[in-house]
């Protein structure tokens, strides 16, 4: 626990004098909270966790990619189809049994 006391004395001839005391940080443990040289280091086992994510996001891509060359360019009915279409059912010959 650091605490700081600033004592402000008034000299008589208007100068000021300001006092300050500061305690010695507390005495304790070399490695506070595990924090060593090492901390903050990965070890290999993190390594290997991290490029199996690499692999796993790489076949992610790799899938996405396909599954989006699949679709089509645009899932609106061209104009053609539509007019064939009416054009059957006006006349009867459509795929309705009859």
């Amino acid at each position: 626990m650091t605490f700081t006391v600033d004592t402000v004395i008034a000299a008589p001839d208007a100068s000021l004098y300001v006092a300050q005391t500061t305690p010695a940080p507390p005495a304790g443990p070399a490695d506070p909270g595990g924090q060593g040289e090492d901390f903050g280091k990965s070890s290999p086992l993190g390594f290997l966790i991290l490029v199996l994510f690499f692999v796993a996001v790489a076949f992610l891509i790799r899938s996405m990619t396909k599954h989006l060359k699949r679709l089509p360019a645009s899932f609106d009915e061209p104009v053609a189809d539509k007019s064939a279409d009416a054009d059957e059912a006006d006349s009867g010959t459509g795929s309705k049994p009859a």
